[in-house]
């Protein structure tokens, strides 16, 4: 049986036998795990080698199932559901004892997210159990966008990768806080902030970092590449010869062409999001002695993908 494919079949024997599995979503690549079995959830930490305070995400095929591992489920999740999922978007809600307390790190509440993509949403309608399912790769690395990056690196600890070709979104979900007693952004990811504040009616508190989190990518240090990244406009005294640019749209005309990463020559920012981890792999292989690294529009998804490029500077 090859380690990659289309087979649901051996995806879901997999999964009932507390195996992983690599799932495709519209945003990247997951390690699934049965969310409800403790010890194949602890397969999923042991093989990102996670920390244990760093919860994880419950993906789920609609509402409906959602109900069944949340105490309570407020009016705004149903009024966000209808517009963004399935979707980019992970909602924090109470959780109930089915949902152990290993996936959610000891926290009263648990990240539930509904993906789109139909190879996961068939496989998540065939089960039943809900998938626990961070990115696939190692804690702190690029998440994998393509079912061979999953394969590159965790090859040894999944049982089976379903294809499902590129990610299309290419950057986690956004992550909204529906516990407390108003709504709060606790990841900014695929959905952008003005839609999710627009659905709302009106403006959220942005609460992206903590030291405990209550969501995944929280920690200040994450989503770092193999080479060390500086913004442009935090040069060192010395620039290395083997120096690189990550930009958004234009080249600078003072750099070699071959040094230099363009997201969307077009200026498309949803383009450059999808590209972001696929080029910090390429940048990876190149192995240049420094990258420097553009900030983005603080608009749309160029917020979150200077959360992520952020994260990443001050991961070296």
């Amino acid at each position: 049986m090859e380690l990659m494919g289309t087979n649901l079949a051996y995806a879901t024997e997999a999964l009932c036998k507390g195996q992983l599995v690599g799932i495709p979503t519209e945003t990247v690549y997951g390690l699934a795990a049965n969310a409800l079995d403790a010890r194949a959830v602890a397969r999923i930490f042991e093989a990102k080698k996670r920390p244990a305070f760093d919860p994880l995400i419950v993906h789920v095929a609609d509402m409906a199932e959602a109900q069944k591992y949340c105490s309570h489920l407020p009016d705004l999740a149903f009024r966000l559901a209808e517009k963004f999922s399935p979707g980019p978007l992970t909602y924090i809600l109470p959780k109930n004892p089915l949902i152990p307390d290993l996936v959610s790190s000891g926290h009263p509440t648990v990240g539930i997210r509904i993906p789109y993509h139909p190879l996961t949403l068939a496989l998540l309608r065939q089960l039943d159990f809900p998938l626990a399912a961070p990115s696939a790769n190692p804690f702190g690395y690029v998440s994998p966008t393509t079912a061979r990056h999953v394969l590159d690196q965790l090859g040894p600890s999944v049982a089976y990768v379903l294809d499902g070709g590129p990610c299309q979104v290419g950057l986690e979900s956004t992550i909204i806080d529906l516990s407390g007693t108003e709504p709060r952004v606790l990841r900014l990811g695929g959905l952008s902030l003005e839609l999710l504040e627009d659905a709302v009616g009106h403006q959220l508190a942005v609460q992206t970092s903590s030291s405990n989190p209550k969501a995944p990518g929280m920690l200040v240090k994450h989503y770092a590449p193999g080479v060390t990244l500086r913004w442009e406009d935090d040069l060192p005294a010395q620039v290395p010869v083997k120096t690189g640019l990550l930009r958004f749209s234009s080249p600078h005309p003072d750099f070699p062409a071959n040094r230099q990463w363009i997201l969307s020559p077009s200026g498309d920012l949803a383009e450059a999001a999808s590209r972001l981890f696929a080029v910090l792999r390429d940048i990876d292989r190149e192995q240049p002695d420094l990258v420097l690294v553009e900030h983005f529009p603080e608009t749309g998804l160029g917020r979150a993908i200077n959360d992520r490029l952020k994260r990443a500077v001050q991961s070296q």
